[in-house]
């Protein structure tokens, strides 16, 4: 075996971790075919707490310097340590995250999507990390928080959103309410007009973000939409748009760092959803986005081989579901640890 790739693994709590574990499966060697290194950090609620967070740190310097990393779902109480994401997304210099609802073999899609839906959000800044308060008493207490968003941010979403539709033969569809925050969201909307400027080749379709749930209900998809939004518009949009096409849990999440090109430098995997806490232990979780997670790590890989093998993971749990191996969340009876067995024997032409 001469390819080996380094992945930093980040560890979680309750289901997440079961998911995580079952899907680093199929990175075994015997698999793959070349040796994966693992890097792993405990970034479980537990840790975090004994470490105030340190190892969330360590972690985060960790994924810098190897480039790629996987990470399970955490929990984040509400006035604890705070969250994880937040802390890696920002001294990982993200800039976008990355979530794409995909058709899924033999599921129906809910109402007429039957194109890729992307969403691309601001990995940084608006209200995620903002500082609130609260000031007087009774129904005239006052509460306040001051969100922040940068042109640099703005710019990265913008032009990657653009990239992205010329990548899949699509459109940029959407934006944010720049009508009622000219100053503030406005920023991302005159982005997205100086990336339309320079991009006459993609479809440019700008609708306020209060329109664009609408047509995503309403209307038709006629070709794949690349959705641009900032930080906590696109968190929602995400959870609108997967399940669509009919699990949440059947997409990966990627955290992205871009170099002046636009380039990766820096990318995370994970699953968009939670810890599933009513899931745990009882090995039914849909482990999809865990294994496309991986299959995107791969698929990064400075090496050719590398990435093939990891276009071969996202097809065998692809024809995995058409085979009608599905868990539940999909109308299937497979739990957990079958699924990554069949997409295993798949990948070994079993």
């Amino acid at each position: 075996m001469t390819d080996h790739l380094e992945i930093v693994v980040m560890e979680g709590d309750e289901t997440g971790q079961e998911l995580l574990e079952q899907s680093l499966r199929v990175l075994d060697p015997s698999v793959v075919g070349f040796e994966v290194n693992l890097h792993r950090f405990d970034l479980s609620l537990e840790n975090r707490r004994l470490t105030n967070n340190g190892v969330v740190h360590e972690a985060a310097r960790a994924v810098r310097e190897v480039g790629l990393g996987l990470k399970a779902a955490t929990i984040t109480p509400v006035g604890d340590v705070g969250s994880p994401n937040r802390i890696l997304r920002e001294e990982m210099d993200a800039a976008v995250i990355v979530r794409t609802g995909r058709p899924i073999p033999g599921i129906e899609p809910a109402l007429h999507i039957h194109h890729p839906i992307c969403v691309v959000r601001a990995a940084v800044g608006d209200a995620y990390g903002a500082q609130e308060w609260r000031e007087g008493s009774d129904l005239d207490e006052v509460a306040e928080r001051t969100s922040r968003i940068t042109r640099a941010n703005c710019r990265a979403v913008a032009e990657y959103a653009f990239a992205t539709a010329r990548a899949m033969g699509g459109c940029v569809f959407g934006g944010p309410k720049w009508t009622v925050s000219p100053t503030y969201e406005g920023m991302l909307k005159e982005e997205l007009d100086r990336a339309a400027a320079i991009n006459h080749d993609v479809v440019y379709r700008p609708m306020l973000i209060d329109a664009t749930y609408a047509a995503l209900v309403n209307k038709p998809t006629d070709m794949p939409l690349v959705i641009p939004a900032l930080n906590r518009d696109g968190d929602c949009l995400a959870d609108l748009v997967l399940p669509l096409f009919g699990s949440l849990a059947s997409s990966e999440s990627l955290i992205v760092g871009l170099d002046e090109e636009r380039k990766p430098t820096v990318l995370v995997a994970e699953a968009p959803h939670g810890t599933a806490p009513d899931l745990f232990g009882m090995d039914v979780a849909n482990p999809m986005a865990m294994l496309l997670a991986c299959a995107a790590v791969l698929q990064h890989a400075s090496s050719r081989r590398i990435r093939a093998v990891g276009g071969a993971i996202r097809v065998a749990v692809m024809d995995t579901v058409a085979r009608g191996v599905r868990t539940a969340d999909l109308g299937g009876t497979s739990s957990t640890s079958h699924f990554v067995d069949e997409v295993i024997k798949h990948l070994q032409g079993a």
